[in-house]
């Protein structure tokens, strides 16, 4: 009874995971933290522990573990994108659309387990990483064309993990072997104008299609997380605690995709990206935390490498440094967090005067707006017995504005737009459940 009732929760969680809709990240395409607690403290994970929490953040802090432990919760995330176009040459300023994809569901479950005094072992599932936009319904312009040109994207990232880790006196070391799922679908419907017109409303004719899709794309692809903590009670320094840790990148391939949506803009001389590899970037960070009575700080800095990143780094996306601050109050059966994590954006404006930097602009800022830089975050735990808690946590991302030249596009038509801007922002309220035996 036990065995099927626990094989029926397993398939509906990896079901649920599976099927989670387009999610929108933070740090790039990636979550600024696993699990709530981590999110309630900025995102902060690398040297402070977070219980089975910690699989993915920093594993080898699930040495902190003292039998079983269990995590399972969801993300309910409520982003708000809005882009328009705009052509100053003919004072028309730019008309912001919002985005369908307003809200989603990113659900995680952690498990960690201690063998013995030295050797712990979890497994977990997590929706990591995501990023989309949906204007397939916004209707058409006073030109009769698509607004937004109809853009739809979607990036869903899964990793599943097994931790391993290691412990003797203060020290940790945990390696994680990943395996990744994840699927993208790019399609969009639109037109650009060609050649110099004269000065009054463009026919239909003027236009010279500009629109792909080739359906949704899947792929598995492998990879590992490495980590080590050190605790210096041990050596005289009580709740102080230092880490370090290591994201391999994964390579997926997405057939058709990347190809066939920039094939449409060859013909205006623009460079296309090679081949349809999107990997997700390797990232390395270090970290440190100190616990005094009631109170907890940690900090964490991240490098996430997507001037690496096949794909990434044909679109131009940065590299970015991720600083992530945290504080928790614990008092009884309760505790209080709050966080602060930034992080420049990952897509950054290209030379807007040459076809390839107009194009490069137009994607990153209406299909994959991975724009975000400040987060704030607030949460909380109680402790309902000594067995079973709750977590709570709330991120909001402030607005993030940015506006990119297409001035290569208005070279082909004075009726071009020759700017692009987005406007985008974030909330998301991160549910958590605990159960320890």
């Amino acid at each position: 009874m036990k065995k099927n009732t626990f094989t029926k929760i397993g398939t509906g969680i990896a079901l649920s995971l599976v099927a989670t809709t387009m999610l929108h990240a933070t740090n790039g395409d990636n979550l600024i933290g696993i699990g709530a607690k981590a999110r309630g403290m900025g995102g902060t994970g690398i040297a402070i522990s977070h219980g089975a929490e910690s699989s993915l953040n920093n594993a080898a802090l699930i040495t902190t573990v003292e039998g079983t432990e269990i995590s399972f919760g969801g993300t309910i995330f409520m982003p708000t994108i809005k882009t328009g176009f705009a052509n100053t040459t003919f004072g028309m300023p730019a008309k912001l659309t919002k985005s369908d994809a307003d809200i989603n569901m990113i659900p995680e479950v952690s498990i960690a387990h201690k063998i013995d005094d030295n050797w712990y072992i979890g497994v977990g599932m997590w929706g990591t990483a995501g990023m989309g936009t949906d204007y397939g319904q916004k209707g058409v312009d006073a030109n009769g064309q698509n607004v937004n040109m109809h853009m739809v994207t979607n990036l869903q990232l899964l990793q599943f993990g097994i931790p391993v880790a290691y412990k003797t006196g203060g020290l940790s070391l945990a390696v994680t072997p990943i395996i990744q799922y994840g699927n993208l679908d790019i399609n969009y419907a639109g037109a650009l104008l060609a050649g110099v017109h004269a000065p009054d409303a463009p026919t239909p004719a003027n236009f010279v299609p500009v629109s792909a899709g080739s359906g949704l794309a899947q792929d598995f692809g492998f990879g590992f997380n490495i980590g080590a903590t050190y605790d210096f009670s041990n050596d005289g320094i009580e709740g102080l605690t230092v880490g370090a840790m290591y994201k391999s990148g994964i390579e997926m391939q997405y057939d058709g995709q990347l190809t066939t949506a920039t094939a449409p803009f060859s013909a205006f001389g623009v460079v296309l990206p090679d081949g349809d590899k999107l990997e997700q970037p390797a990232e390395y960070g270090v970290g440190f935390a100190y616990e005094t009575g009631q109170h907890a700080f940690a900090f964490d800095y991240r490098k996430i490498k997507w001037t690496d990143a096949k794909g990434y780094k044909d679109f131009g996306w940065d590299d970015q440094n991720v600083y992530a601050f945290g504080y928790q109050y614990s008092q009884d059966n309760w505790a209080l967090r709050l966080g602060y994590n930034h992080a420049s954006s990952a897509v950054v404006e290209a030379n807007g005067n040459t076809p390839s930097g107009a194009a490069l602009n137009f994607f990153n800022l209406l299909g994959f707006p991975a724009t975000a830089e400040n987060h704030y975050t607030v949460g909380g735990t109680y402790e309902v017995s000594k067995a079973f808690s709750v977590d709570v946590a709330y991120v909001h991302q402030s607005t993030s504005k940015k506006t990119f030249s297409l001035a290569a596009f208005q070279g082909l038509s004075n009726y071009n737009p020759n700017q692009i801007t987005t406007e985008h922002s974030e909330n998301s309220i991160s549910i958590q459940l605990n159960y320890k035996f």
